[in-house]
């Protein structure tokens, strides 16, 4: 049976139960531009503007951008930027038309026409999602300026690849032209992501100047003094979106959707309320706008994508595919109660948060049965993001005297899982900035322990830090079980599947 496609024209002969934009389209102006217009931003920001358009707010439309593949524009460009929103849990689903995203740009394809964008004097915020690997930094966190795309990026300004050349540029002409600045608003997993991203931003303009580039040092001053970078924090679990997902959507719409977006009811986003040139009335639609974002990102991360990670690795080696299936099993289940008992001291103790309902809710969003989050999904990039996850709480626990067992286990199962694909798990199953090292790494005849302090040197975890040794001696002990045992063993070793969990420290 032939459909027809999602489209403006179409919105009219959907089914009722559909959910579609609540404004005239043809209205809306921009006032939005992000970057990294992939599935999470679609599932989280694109749906909270969608809101605020429907409450009459027509000039915050979104321009989204992609820093790499046209993937995304060639799905959604001929549905008029339409997608379906499908939230799911074990009740049901739920189905919403999101019509926020009013165009695509493909910034390989048109450099230009993204800087057009970020240069429009209606474009008061840009947003990134453009996950952590994408800040490039290097191991001790300052700007990677040896990379390939910023050497490009020093070289030609005009035509930039990355965030940074981006936004340093657009920064530049609207200085240049006499137009107020935007507001930067990172929205990745990063710790203080929006001063990071203003540290990184600076440190690439510092580099232009020391490139030639006249601009340089008086717009890393502009940027350091009148360039806002509030924090946020977001939460909203994405699983990637399946052959089977597009044909069980298009059967409930009767029209096809090349890219429908499938989410959990849950959805959370903490900014902080620092915006010069405007923003929308977020805290409408259930944003929680604060002074410090500081208290929830250490929850949220340490709590949330923390457990994550552990159920991933863990997950993958113990051969399940899901988050939901993974944490069904009594050993993982066990497990993340420990790891959240660890992590919890380390937590900011005056913040007003309290992490036991947080943990009851994060156990029911982990045993969605409906979203079929997989487990090599969230196990990419760990390089990137163990340190804030993982890392950060371990070095917290070590300096008041107390062991990070379970913690330092994850990183253990990160390094056990990279090692066991080609082998028990299929290759490139999922993927690391650091793959052709760690590859290296792996193939040379290596001691246990000489693996672990390898693969903290590259990836540059706890550099510096005074008990980056009894870390790596941790995480060298588990090592050792997950060779000669598995996670099996690995449990064992720490007395998982023996004992009830272990309450909260």
């Amino acid at each position: 049976m032939t459909r027809g496609r999602l489209s403006d024209s179409a919105l009219p002969s959907l089914p009722s139960e559909v959910l579609v934009p609540a404004y005239d389209r043809a209205s809306i102006t921009p006032g939005i531009v992000h970057l990294g217009v992939g599935a999470f931003h679609r599932a989280h920001q694109a749906a909270y503007v969608d809101a605020c358009l429907a409450d009459g707010e027509s000039d915050w439309g979104i321009t989204g951008v992609s820093l790499r593949s046209p993937d995304t524009r060639d799905a959604l460009a001929p549905q008029d930027g339409l997608y379906t929103l499908a939230i799911r849990d074990s009740a049901g689903e739920q189905l919403e038309v999101v019509g926020s995203i009013l165009s695509l740009l493909v910034a390989p394809e048109n450099p230009d026409a993204v800087l057009a964008a970020l240069t429009d004097p209606r474009t008061r915020i840009v947003t990134l999602t453009i996950t952590e690997k994408a800040y490039l930094r290097a191991a001790d966190g300052t700007l990677d300026g040896a990379h390939p795309d910023i050497v490009h990026d020093l070289a030609n300004p005009g035509s930039p690849k990355t965030a940074h050349g981006f936004l340093a540029e657009a920064l530049a002409r609207r200085r240049a032209a006499g137009t107020p600045a935007f507001t930067v608003l990172c929205c990745d997993n990063l710790p203080a992501n929006g001063a990071t991203l203003h540290r990184l931003l600076i440190e690439f303009a510092k580099l232009r100047a020391s490139r030639g580039n006249a601009d340089g040092r008086p717009l890393a001053g502009y940027i350091a003094d009148e360039v806002a970078f509030p924090s946020s924090m977001v939460d909203r679990i994405v699983p990637a979106t399946t052959d089977a997902d597009r044909t069980r959507i298009a059967q409930q719409l009767s029209l096809e959707d090349a890219w429908p977006v499938m989410t959990e009811p849950f959805r959370q986003w903490v900014i902080e309320d620092r915006f010069p040139a405007g923003r929308p009335a977020w805290e409408k639609f259930g944003v929680t706008m604060v002074e410090d974002v500081g208290p929830f990102e250490d929850m949220k991360l340490r709590l949330l994508n923390g457990a994550h990670s552990g159920i991933a690795y863990l997950g993958l080696l113990s051969g399940h595919a899901t988050v939901d299936r993974a944490f069904a099993d009594p050993s993982i289940r066990q497990f993340v109660d420990l790891l959240w008992a660890e992590a919890i001291p380390t937590l900011p103790q005056d913040a007003g948060l309290d992490p036991i309902p947080y943990m009851a809710e994060l156990a029911d969003r982990f045993s969605n049965t409906a979203l079929a989050h997989r487990t090599a999904q969230i196990a990419n990039d760990g390089s990137q993001k163990l340190p804030q996850r993982i890392i950060a709480s371990a070095l917290a626990r070590l300096e008041a005297g107390l062991l990070p067992e379970h913690l330092s286990l994850v990183v253990a199962a990160w390094i056990a899982a990279g090692a066991a694909r080609g082998k028990t798990l299929p290759e490139g199953h999922f993927t690391d900035p650091l793959d052709a090292a760690l590859a290296d790494l792996f193939g040379r005849n290596l001691s246990t322990a000489e693996i672990a302090a390898a693969v903290f040197d590259l990836a540059g975890f706890a550099k510096g830090h005074p008990e980056r040794r009894k870390l790596i001696e941790l995480v060298a002990t588990h090592l050792v079980h997950f060779k000669q045992g598995g996670p099996k063993l690995a449990f064992a070793a720490l007395g998982i599947g023996n004992e009830p969990p272990r309450p909260a420290e």
